[in-house]
């Protein structure tokens, strides 16, 4: 089922998308947080720029032609940003020109195989780009994030060994965005419409038929970029070093496991101790909350792998009167994000983040609610790169120590699992 959860919100972008948490065959899962894909970066401003800024991106791939960013900008510069212009496609077509007769999924897999033509320098450029191995998180675009864009993510989440399902579920995932991209077309059209019914759209079919014929021209898209672009095996283990970490697994936590939450608690206390954050202190929660949450609500726990060691673990409530009251609209509440900083890999808060997310989308509840000290930019900004949006505060809730305090309460729409 499609969710909205690697999708983040902008102002005037439409389809930034995270393609972390896509699992490979070999049991990995691709980073969260290391490489998106994204309509034109040209558009950004104002809040969204900061937004974006503070993703800590290293480098943005424009995969637009010259005179496209001549016409519509390129990202701003800023001295951390390595900006590169790959022009990937060599011939240009106006797709909103074309007739109703063309048909979409044929159509536009035959521009993607020109693409794997025409654009081998560039698209071999694009993945030194994301496999340098000082390489920080990553963007890569065109105009609306869709052909361009979706071709270059299908051939990097092969190369990390993604199956070919996934790739195709990924490039549908546009038509989240379509309506929007679509208004933007006919704003600056004087409100006209594209004649090609078409546009903005990304069905799988042109994914599966592209794959189709990259598998019978070349073998397989692996192949294609090795006998293609040069791509040896050093180069795809960079990437896999760069973008994968091992999958983690999900659990309802026992009584067995009172002593390792107790333990996950404390350890977090300290971290926000050492940093000046006064919010958590170890030895305040004991075996006795964690079974009390235990039988009024929902405890997880994430390992390395089954039978692993603990990487993290989070609390999900089913009501929460001392922070939201009796505000309307069912909701699932995370509380105690907790990750083992010793075991668990970079991006584990995240990936518990979206689990949890799941949970809740599976219980058929619309919302992912949760709060942070009122105080704590850094937490706050953290999740609202995860989608959540700022709805309110709390200016007196009672923590562990009947000590009062300010949160800033935040939440995220999700998307129903039918």
């Amino acid at each position: 089922m499609r969710s909205m959860s690697r999708h983040i919100t902008f102002q005037r972008l439409h389809n930034f998308r995270d393609l972390g948490g896509y699992p490979t065959a070999d049991g990995q899962v691709v980073r969260w947080g290391r490489l998106y894909r994204s309509d034109s970066l040209g558009k950004l401003a104002g809040a969204d720029w900061d937004r974006f800024l503070g993703l800590g991106v290293s480098a943005v791939i424009d995969l637009r032609y010259p005179w496209e960013i001549d016409a519509k900008g390129r990202v701003p510069e800023h001295p951390a940003l390595a900006y590169h212009n790959l022009s990937i496609e060599h011939r240009p077509y106006d797709q909103p020109s074309l007739g109703p007769e063309v048909e979409t999924g044929p159509f536009l897999a035959e521009r993607f195989m020109e693409v794997a033509e025409d654009g081998v320098k560039e698209l071999r450029a694009a993945l030194d780009v994301i496999a340098a191995p000082d390489a920080g998180p990553v963007v890569f675009h065109c105009a609306s994030g869709k052909d361009r864009t979706g071709q270059l993510a299908a051939l990097v989440l092969a190369l990390l060994g993604v199956p070919d399902d996934v790739i195709v579920e990924d490039f549908t995932l546009t038509e989240l965005a379509t309506e929007r991209l679509l208004a933007d077309w006919s704003a600056e059209h004087g409100g006209a419409s594209p004649r090609w019914p078409g546009y903005g759209r990304a069905p799988a079919e042109v994914m599966r038929l592209f794959l189709a014929a990259m598998t019978q021209t070349y073998g397989s898209l692996q192949a294609y970029a090795a006998e293609q672009l040069g791509v040896d095996a050093e180069q795809v283990a960079a990437l896999r070093r760069n973008l994968l970490e091992p999958a983690l697994a999900f659990r309802r936590a026992d009584e067995a496991d009172l002593p390792v939450l107790v333990g996950l608690r404390d350890a977090a206390a300290r971290w926000q101790l050492a940093r000046g954050i006064d919010q958590w202190h170890p030895g305040e929660l004991g075996e006795d909350h964690f079974r009390a949450r235990l039988a009024d609500g929902e405890v997880w726990i994430a390992t390395l792998g089954p039978g692993g060691p603990v990487a993290g673990a989070w609390e999900l409530w089913w009501q929460d009167p001392a922070a939201w009251g009796t505000r309307e609209g069912a909701a699932g509440y995370v509380h105690r994000l907790m990750t083992a900083r010793d075991t668990a890999p970079p991006g584990t808060g995240r990936r518990l983040l979206a689990q949890a997310e799941r949970r809740i989308a599976e219980a058929g509840l619309p919302l992912c609610r949760l709060d942070c000290l009122a105080d704590n930019a850094a937490l706050r900004a953290y999740y609202q790169a995860a989608g959540y949006e700022v709805v309110g505060e709390q200016s007196a809730k009672s923590g562990a120590r009947k000590a009062t305090y300010a949160v800033t309460l935040l939440e995220k729409r999700l998307t129903p699992q039918l």
